[in-house]
């Protein structure tokens, strides 16, 4: 199993759209339904939150590697789903 750490923050624009491209994705194909995604929305778990590098939500983690950060097109939440598949 793979997994993905996607820090958000709830009613947030930009995590809102990750989000809907994970769900396009995953429907698209199904080697990515394979992958977890475990979202953490930072106000609720901040000592979590702070254990990370990031400045901008959504943020995308393998373990502490950061995939992406900040505003996230279709391509760049397909490249971290692919990244996770790859890891």
């Amino acid at each position: 199993m793979k997994e993905i750490t996607l820090f958000i923050l709830k009613g947030c624009p930009h995590c809102m759209l990750a989000n809907k491209f994970i769900e396009q994705l995953c429907e698209e194909d199904e080697r990515y339904a394979d992958v977890v995604i475990h979202r953490i929305d930072e106000r609720e778990n901040k000592k979590l939150a702070n254990a990370y590098d990031y400045w901008y939500v959504p943020s995308f983690y393998i373990g502490k590697q950061k995939l992406h950060e900040g505003h996230a097109e279709y391509e760049d939440v397909k490249a971290v789903l692919q990244a996770a598949i790859d890891s």
